[in-house]
C-alpha cells in the first residue's frame, strides 16, 4: 500500500467518524483542527484504524502521535 492510497482510506475513515463528506485530511491534520474530535473520538479512530487495517497500538505508539501524517507513517511501518 502506498501513502497515497493509504491517505485516502484514513481520509474514508475521518470523513465516516465525523460525518463530514467535506473534511480534508493531510499530514499536519490533529486534533485541534476538527471540532468534533476529542478523547472519545481519538479512541474510535484508533480502534477503526486497527480494525481497517488489521493491527493493534499500544498506548506508548498513540500518546506519542501528533498529527495524522504521524499515524500513516506507523500505520505504515506496522505494514512493512
Amino acid at each position: 500500500m502506498t501513502r497515497e492510497q493509504l491517505f485516502e482510506k484514513i481520509t474514508e475513515i475521518f470523513r465516516e467518524e465525523f460525518d463530514d463528506d467535506s473534511l480534508v485530511i493531510v499530514d499536519e491534520t490533529n486534533a485541534a483542527d476538527i471540532e468534533d474530535w476529542d478523547s472519545l473520538a481519538q479512541v474510535e479512530l484508533i480502534m477503526t484504524m486497527e480494525k481497517e487495517f488489521n493491527m493493534k497500538f499500544n498506548i506508548k505508539e498513540v500518546k506519542e502521535l501528533k498529527n495524522v501524517g504521524e499515524m500513516a507513517d506507523l500505520i505504515l511501518g506496522k505494514l512493512g
